[in-house]
């Protein structure tokens, strides 16, 4: 992914809300089975981890991203902006 693409997917995200949240139980099947769904629906979503959650937030966004074979577009604090492309319902168009 380049600058560019990021730039614009950070842009994108920027009026987002967080889709989920992630608690102490942290990475869970559920939770990655989850985020694969919204993925798949949205292409680009939001997650938050709460302060129970005791795991670096950008390790959770690396963890994330190979389970679900997407790419993180940003870490901020503890919210986390992962993006990957839909097999059957494409909505963003990268430049």
């Amino acid at each position: 992914m380049t600058s560019k693409q990021r730039s614009y997917l950070m842009n994108l995200a920027s009026t987002l809300d967080p889709v989920f949240q992630i608690g102490k139980a942290s990475l869970t099947p559920e939770v990655t089975a989850a985020v694969e769904e919204a993925l798949e629906a949205r292409e680009l979503i939001k997650l938050n981890l709460l302060k129970n959650c005791m795991d670096d937030p950008r390790q959770v966004a690396a963890m994330l991203a190979e389970r679900t074979r997407s790419q993180v577009v940003q870490v901020i604090g503890r919210r986390i902006i992962l993006y990957r492309e839909s097999k059957t319902k494409k909505k963003i168009l990268l430049p």
